[in-house]
């Protein structure tokens, strides 16, 4: 299991308050279905995960039951009533925060950019440490035109000079506040960015992702020619063993001498089948998810971690098709607990169990396995599309 370091305290302001009608049909776009669920929970999801606190959803008047249909299952967001503008929704957030007590660091993102990265959360968060804001880009690969009244080419632009922006943008969040206090009200800005930049605070750029796309038309939402028809991921994962320790094994727990020593339950079989599921969408791993430095999952079953991966796969668009995994040891014998340890993994995926192969080899007496020093596993599991 990987380990990954927490955050730094931080809050988040989603912001969802606009028409978003340039996607087509009545209904806002944030609130239009999305790789299975709302647009605007795929992003308040990911920031809830990483541990964003408070959590704020700025939305137009009227709109709360819309909101709150859109993030269900979702829990710790509060919502806010935004302004006529970008600008004077995200304002009406930050007030929010600074009459709740705010951290120091606050991210404020885009509804329309669903699929959030956490590590373009960790790059901004670190950018902080020496930079009032700090922004995601990414570089601009085409040249560039400048265009004249009159829709001729005047002149050209340098792209090496020029970066494209992305959300979520952090700040520290009393500069950020205080910039929009300052901004001139008969102004608008295209972002938080530039309203900081106004009030001269420095802004870092850090390195955006492509999976930040923002979503604008209807064959966003759609993405028939983005996603691929299947994907294929794989996990490993090992512990050692230990006296006094439950052994426990693809979700079956084994009468044994030893058992497997972890945070969790340490099932090394589920716990590469959830990392192969997190692999497969481009989800990091089970650490990023389930992190040991955290104390609610310390002895947790990890069918939980399963479940979790295989919510994250069908919200992603795609259905598991089948999955594979070989466990490494020299003792127990897996062969009389296959059944069980089969019947137990189709039920936590959804698949038929001539869907589950569990598999069991030795290394000979050689390496930490051949010594009975631990027991390792690895699976691969291969997606379908489902839309």
């Amino acid at each position: 299991m990987t380990d990954t370091a927490p955050l730094p305290p931080f809050a988040a302001i989603v912001v969802a308050a606009g028409k978003g009608l340039r996607a087509g049909g009545d209904v806002p776009k944030q609130f239009c279905q999305w790789r299975g669920r709302a647009l605007i929970a795929h992003s308040v999801a990911a920031l809830r995960d990483a541990g964003a606190e408070p959590l704020l959803v700025v939305i137009a008047q009227g709109a709360e039951d819309d909101a709150h249909q859109a993030l269900a299952g979702i829990e710790g967001y509060r919502l806010v009533t935004g302004g006529a503008t970008r600008r004077q929704s995200v304002r009406a957030g930050l007030e929010a925060l600074d009459a709740a007590g705010a951290p120091d660091r606050v991210l404020i993102h885009d509804a329309a950019r669903p699929d959030l990265p956490r590590a373009v959360i960790e790059r901004l968060c670190d950018a902080l440490e020496s930079h009032e804001g700090a922004i995601p880009v990414l570089p601009v690969v085409d040249s560039l035109a400048i265009a004249s009244d009159v829709g001729t080419m005047k002149g050209a632009a340098r792209r090496e000079d020029l970066r494209r922006v992305q959300t979520p943008q952090a700040f520290r969040t009393s500069a950020i506040l205080a910039a929009h206090r300052a901004w001139n009200e008969k102004r608008d800005a295209g972002d938080d960015a530039q309203v900081l930049a106004a009030s001269s605070g420095s802004v870092a750029l850090v390195e955006g992702d492509e999976r930040l796309a923002k979503i604008t038309f209807a064959n966003d939402l759609k993405e028939t020619d983005k996603v691929p028809a299947f994907r294929i991921g794989q996990g490993y994962d090992v512990h050692r063993l230990a006296e006094g320790e439950e052994l426990w094994l693809g979700g079956v727990r084994i009468d044994h001498s030893h058992g497997l020593a972890g945070h969790s339950d340490a099932d090394v079989v589920l716990h590469s089948i959830t990392d192969a599921l997190l692999g497969a969408i481009g989800d990091g791993d089970i650490g990023t998810h389930f992190p040991p430095s955290d104390p609610q999952w310390a002895g947790a079953r990890s069918g939980r971690f399963v479940e979790h991966a295989v919510r994250l796969v069908r919200e992603a668009g795609f259905a598991l098709s089948n999955l594979d995994c070989t466990i490494i040891c020299e003792a127990p014998k897996i062969g009389p607990h296959r059944a069980a340890m089969r019947a137990e993994i189709a039920r936590l995926t959804g698949l038929d169990e001539g869907a589950v192969s569990i598999k069991a080899t030795t290394t000979e007496r050689l390496g930490f396995t051949g010594r009975g020093e631990g027991i390792a596993a690895q699976a691969i599991v291969s997606l379908h599309s489902n839309r």
